[in-house]
C-alpha cells in the first residue's frame, strides 16, 4: 500500500472556488463563493490547513517541498470541493435498458410499472443476485463515482422488499464502501415499493408496512443504517403510510428523509417539514403550501434533475421557486437503473443549470455544501477551508464554469480524499 504522507499541498492552482460555511446556504447565499486566482491548498493530517494564494502559502510554509509533503501539480486546474451525491439507489442486480427503449417508443413509467416491469423489475434480480455480485457492483458504481469527482454518497436499499434482501443490499454497501475512499451513508429503504406479492390486497399491504416498522428498519438500524427513506406517492405509500414508516424509522434511531411530491402533488413536502426530516427529494410537483412549510421548518430540497432528463418528463423541480422561498437546494444524481442511470454529478449538474436554471455558483453549493448539510456533513465536508476533510477535486479548466460548461465529457482530472491523492490525471491510484 502507498504510504500516507501527513502533509499534501496542491500548487500553482489556476483557480479555487468554494462555498463556505458549516452550515447549508439557502438564498442568495446558495450562490455566493469564494474564488481565489492563483490559488494553493494545504491539507495536514486529513484536513485541510491552508487554501488561499499561491504567493501567501509561499509566505506561510516557502518554495520547497517539506520532508514527506506530497505536492500536487494545479497549473491550468480548477480545485472544487469534493463533490457530495446525496441520493443514490446503488446496491442492485438487473439492467432495464429494454425499459428506456420502451419509453422512447412511447410507453410511460407507470405502464411499464403496471405491467411488471419498474422498480418490481430490479427487486426480483435484486433478490436472485449473490451478497458478492452485489458487492461487486457496489464497489464498481463507486469506482465511477469517485472518477466523476464523488468523495462521499448516500445510498439506500430498497430493491429487497423483504428483511433478508433488504439486509443483503446493506450488507452489499457495507462490504462494498469497506476500504473505498468513497465515503458511503447508508438509508434504510424498505418503503420504496410495494412488494408484488402484497399488492391488490390492503391487508397484505398493511402487513408489509407492519413488518417494515417492526421488523425490517430495526434490522437495518442495527446493522448501520443512519436514515430511513419512502417513497411517498400516489399508488406507492400514502401519507398516512409514509408518516408511519418514518416514524418507525426515527423510533429506530434513524433520520428521515424521503421521495416527495416526484409524480403527484401528494403532500409530501409538508410531511417532511411535520416530521422534522432531513431532506425532501424529487419535489417535481411541490406546492406552494409545500414550499412555505418547508422553508419554515428548514427541510433540504435534494433536487434529482437527471430523472426529469432520463424519464422525458417535460418537467423539473422549481429551483428557482425554492431558492427564492430560502430552501437550502442540494443537487444528486439518483443513480438507479430505471430512472437515472448515471454515476456522474458533473453530467447532472449541466442540467440543474440548464433544465432547472441553476446558475453555476448556485450549482456548486448544491453538489458540495448543500448535499453535504443534507447527510448530516456540512461542519466536515463540502468546501474547502480550514477545518474540513481535506476532500479536492481538480477539473482541468481555468475556471469553475468549465464543470458544465464543457458538457459531455468528465472535467475531473484529479481527486484528494482525506489528503490522499486517490486518482491522478484521470486514473486511480487507491
Amino acid at each position: 500500500m502507498e504510504k500516507r504522507h501527513d502533509v499534501l499541498s496542491i500548487r500553482n492552482l489556476s483557480s479555487l472556488a468554494t462555498p463556505e460555511g458549516f452550515e447549508p446556504r439557502s438564498g442568495v447565499a446558495q450562490g455566493r463563493i469564494r474564488r481565489v486566482s492563483g490559488a494553493a491548498i494545504r491539507i495536514e493530517a486529513g484536513h485541510i490547513t491552508f487554501a488561499g494564494t499561491e504567493e501567501e502559502f509561499v509566505r506561510q510554509f516557502g518554495e520547497a517541498p517539506h520532508p514527506g509533503e506530497t505536492v500536487v501539480s494545479g497549473l491550468g486546474k480548477t480545485a472544487l470541493p469534493g463533490f457530495v451525491d446525496a441520493h443514490t439507489h446503488i446496491p442492485w442486480s438487473g439492467f432495464r435498458e429494454g425499459e428506456f427503449n420502451d419509453r422512447l417508443k412511447g410507453q410511460t413509467y407507470a405502464e411499464i410499472a403496471a405491467s411488471g416491469g419498474g422498480i418490481v423489475s430490479t427487486v426480483a434480480a435484486t433478490r436472485a443476485a449473490t451478497l458478492a455480485h452485489l458487492t461487486a457492483s457496489v464497489k464498481s458504481r463507486l469506482d465511477l463515482m469517485l472518477l466523476h469527482g464523488t468523495t462521499c454518497c448516500e445510498a439506500k436499499t430498497g430493491y429487497g422488499l423483504q428483511k433478508e434482501a433488504e439486509l443483503k443490499q446493506l450488507r452489499a454497501l457495507v462490504h462494498g464502501s469497506e476500504g473505498h475512499p468513497v465515503t458511503v451513508e447508508m438509508t434504510a429503504l424498505p418503503g420504496h415499493e410495494v412488494p408484488l406479492e402484497c399488492r391488490g390486497d390492503a391487508q397484505q399491504k398493511a402487513a408489509y408496512i407492519d413488518e417494515c416498522c417492526n421488523e425490517i428498519l430495526p434490522a437495518l438500524a442495527a446493522e448501520g443504517a443512519r436514515f430511513v427513506d419512502v417513497f411517498c406517492e400516489t399508488g406507492v405509500f400514502d401519507l398516512a403510510e409514509s408518516r408511519r414508516i418514518l416514524s418507525a424509522g426515527k423510533s429506530c434511531g434513524l433520520v428521515p428523509r424521503l421521495h416527495a411530491d416526484e409524480l403527484t402533488p401528494l403532500g409530501g413536502a409538508e410531511l417532511a417539514a411535520e416530521i422534522g426530516a432531513i431532506s425532501a427529494d424529487h419535489l417535481l410537483f411541490i406546492t406552494r403550501a409545500g414550499i412555505e412549510a418547508m422553508a419554515r421548518s428548514g427541510v433540504i430540497a435534494t433536487l434529482l434533475p437527471g430523472t426529469s432528463v432520463f424519464l422525458r418528463m417535460n418537467r423539473y423541480a422549481p429551483a428557482r421557486d425554492l431558492i427564492a422561498a430560502g430552501i437550502p437546494v442540494a443537487v444528486a444524481t439518483d443513480c438507479n437503473p430505471g430512472s437515472s442511470y448515471t454515476e456522474s454529478l458533473p453530467a447532472v449538474a449541466f442540467f440543474a443549470t440548464i433544465g432547472m436554471g441553476l446558475t453555476v455558483e448556485e450549482t456548486l453549493t448544491a453538489i458540495t455544501l448543500n448535499a453535504a448539510a443534507s447527510l448530516g456533513m456540512a461542519d466536515e465536508r463540502g468546501s474547502i477551508e480550514p477545518h474540513k476533510a481535506g476532500d479536492v477535486v481538480l477539473i482541468d479548466a481555468p475556471s469553475l464554469e468549465h464543470l458544465v460548461y464543457h458538457y459531455g465529457v468528465n472535467p475531473v482530472s484529479d481527486v484528494v480524499v482525506n489528503g490522499r491523492l486517490v486518482v491522478s490525471s484521470g486514473r486511480r491510484l487507491l
